[in-house]
């Protein structure tokens, strides 16, 4: 019974390695065409990622010109062939990217780390065609855009996260899903001046997504990979702001974050106060003692000077009398 419970689902649905064999993808592209909406995925109720349903990969398989058509949707390429599918010099197509005119839709980190934008083969093909774009591959740069690149725009981080985020909220089934989404591109003292709730703060966090694996956790490629993923521009933090502000009200509605369990100390029964009773409180109060009298200092001081120390009897008495007894002299 539990071993048909466990695996049904497993026959249904394939790991995302399995599924680009089926479908002739490497998994990157297998990734990208998720990213992009080609491919739908379903939670792995085993709590072991996404998992892509067996109906799914038998509808693309059923698609005209498969698998080739599919591969040229996820195509993606870099600076130099981009610049190549749009026939333009690669030094113009970076002006392009770095205006917003092209997105990329994923990087990567090269030797060097340094990072390399990837482009839609397909997304540039349209670009080039379309004649409103004739002047910007053929023509002059306009005098504006000329002044915005001397000033250092580049906009391809910032497109790239607004296309990631796009991602992340299809993916997500749950406003507090949703709120981590935003919550994703903002810095933790970004977060943590929106939600000052400690226990609120760390609920959003469980939903909050990382930034896309590139080398082991903490090293120099994950420290670039945060970078990126973080917005840094102060327009683009301040929507963000306010997009999480607004998510953070639906999640609150949907489900408030939960909290430990606070423990109520018991409080001891009262007693209830008696009144006394007339001549009855001599009897339980304690009655002082007097204090027992003591000889003066003075007297306690002359009696240690003047008397002899005890001893034999009678010898006291003897000396006294003599003493007493004695002629005054001259």
């Amino acid at each position: 019974m539990s071993v048909d419970t466990v695996s049904t689902p497993h026959r249904l649905s394939c790991a995302p390695s399995r599924a680009a064999r089926e479908l002739g993808l490497r998994r990157g592209e297998l990734d990208l065409a998720v990213h992009l909406g080609h491919i739908q995925t379903v939670p792995d109720e085993g709590g072991g990622g996404r998992r892509v349903p067996r109906s799914e990969i038998d509808r693309l398989c059923t698609h005209e010109g498969f698998p080739e058509s599919l591969r040229e949707r996820v195509k993606a390429v870099g600076t130099t062939e981009g610049a190549a599918v749009m026939e333009v010099p690669p030094g113009r197509f970076t002006r392009l990217a770095r205006l917003g005119l092209v997105v990329p839709v994923t990087f990567y980190l090269n030797r060097y780390r340094a990072v390399v934008w990837q482009y839609l083969a397909e997304e540039l093909r349209q670009f080039a065609a379309d004649e409103k774009n004739t002047r910007l591959l053929t023509a002059r740069m306009p005098e504006g855009l000329r002044d915005q690149l001397d000033a250092g725009l580049d906009l391809r981080a910032r497109n790239w996260r607004g296309r990631h985020l796009g991602f992340l909220l299809r993916q997500a089934g749950d406003p507090w899903e949703q709120a981590g989404a935003v919550a994703a591109f903002l810095d933790p003292l970004q977060i943590a001046e929106i939600v000052p709730d400690p226990y609120e703060r760390s609920h959003l966090n469980r939903f909050r997504p990382g930034p896309p694996a590139h080398g082991a956790p903490g090293s120099p490629a994950a420290h670039l990979a945060e970078r990126i993923m973080t917005a840094d521009d102060p327009d683009e933090i301040g929507w963000l702001r306010a997009d999480l502000a607004r998510a953070l009200e639906e999640a609150r509605e949907h489900r408030p974050a939960p909290r430990p369990a606070t423990k109520s100390r018991p409080t001891p029964p009262s007693i209830p106060a008696t009144k006394p009773v007339p001549g009855m409180a001599h009897r339980h109060s304690p009655v002082p003692e007097e204090p027992q009298p003591r000889p003066p200092r003075k007297l306690l001081g002359w009696l240690r000077r003047g008397n002899p120390r005890p001893g034999r009897p009678g010898q006291g008495s003897e000396s006294a009398c003599r003493t007493l007894n004695r002629p005054a002299g001259p």
